[in-house]
């Protein structure tokens, strides 16, 4: 009995819903779109994802804790920029050290935003929305407006995108997907099997618990910071790849879809809880959906925000109301089964 109560938590069962949604919605496009289920689709959504899953990911983490990270987006662009801006001076420069330059130059970002919500104690809407405009500014000083250009950049560059862990007939595994993957299923095992994954959980769903066990709550906090800074930074370099140049609005928006993906996957807003998976599942359903709409020409661009915004407002809701009964329920029955257990 304990072992068909476990399998069916309320977290389980959020993450089979969102694979159901999925489903769904690529039988509902493919209804009304010619041709529209191909290997071209996966190989589109797979990469097109990568960026989006990578930023969930940080997100998640900081959103466990009760807070958010509003300045991803601008941290996309700044890494983007700046990496993309070092390899048109450097072609000799190595794809490893391109990406380690990516990780660190957002770690750096995302500890400033730690220090500040972590140590100084300002709420973390207000830090990262005014590090969200910081960051872009000075990008925009920095670059003097100029654009990072494709001719600029070394070949590796412009043939990572198109190269391939293995191919299945027209499917293709992408080294950049590959590299989501492994961020990924990371990520889910160190929230599953650590310490500081239960620490992260424990400080989102009671702080003031959690300090009074001995957690140090504040340094937790800017852990999770610097983590969703660095993950934005690899996010960054991977949109050099794939886009291939660079511009000063790199990345406006990515915020938003950020969180949409987080809480569209079931990571609670109020902290506490949630998965890397559920994340995931929530990025790729976003991204599926955005991808679909654009090839639907019947749907206007206001209208592909628009169900971006129903899509947080009803996920919020459904986690607020009725996943809170299932997981009031879930409990009730283990406490029931542990005493008929004694």
């Amino acid at each position: 009995m304990r072992n068909i109560l476990k399998d069916l938590r309320p977290e389980k069962i959020r993450n089979w819903v969102l694979l159901l949604l999925i489903f769904m919605v690529l039988l509902g496009f493919a209804s009304v779109i010619d041709n529209y289920l191909n290997a071209r689709l996966f190989n589109r959504i797979s990469t097109s994802v990568a960026i989006f899953a990578i930023l969930a990911v940080g997100q998640t983490l900081v959103v466990l804790t009760r807070n958010i990270d509003l300045s991803v987006g601008s941290i996309v662009g700044f890494t983007a920029y700046i990496v993309g801006q070092q390899l048109s001076q450097h072609n000799e420069m190595t794809p490893m050290t391109a990406v380690l330059l990516a990780i660190v130059i957002g770690a750096i970002l995302g500890a400033f935003n730690g220090y500040f919500v972590a140590y100084l104690k300002i709420p973390a809407i207000i830090v990262t929305l005014g590090t969200l405009a910081l960051f872009r500014t000075i990008l925009v000083e920095y670059s003097d407006a100029q654009t990072v250009l494709a001719v600029e950049l070394p070949q590796w560059i412009h043939d990572l995108p198109r190269m391939n862990v293995f191919s299945y007939e027209r499917f293709h595994l992408r080294y950049v997907v590959a590299g989501m993957l492994i961020v990924v299923i990371s990520f889910q095992l160190i929230l599953r099997y650590t310490s500081f994954g239960r620490k992260l959980y424990a400080i989102g769903s009671n702080p003031e618990a959690a300090k009074l066990t001995g957690f140090a709550n504040q340094k937790i906090i800017f852990i999770a910071f610097i983590l969703c800074g660095a993950l934005a930074g690899l996010a960054g370099f991977i949109f050099l790849v794939r886009i291939g140049q660079v511009t000063v609005v790199a990345g406006i928006g990515f915020e938003l879809k950020s969180v949409a993906a987080v809480v569209v996957g079931g990571v609670n807003i109020f902290g506490g809880s949630g998965s890397v998976l559920g994340a995931f599942m929530g990025a790729v359903l976003i991204d599926l959906i955005e991808n679909s709409l654009i090839r639907w020409l019947e749907i206007s661009e206001f209208w592909r925000d628009a169900l971006l915004g129903i899509l947080i407002l009803v996920s919020v809701a459904t986690d607020t109301v009725i996943m809170k009964k299932l997981r009031t329920f879930w409990l009730k029955k283990q406490i029931q089964t542990k005493i008929d257990i004694q």
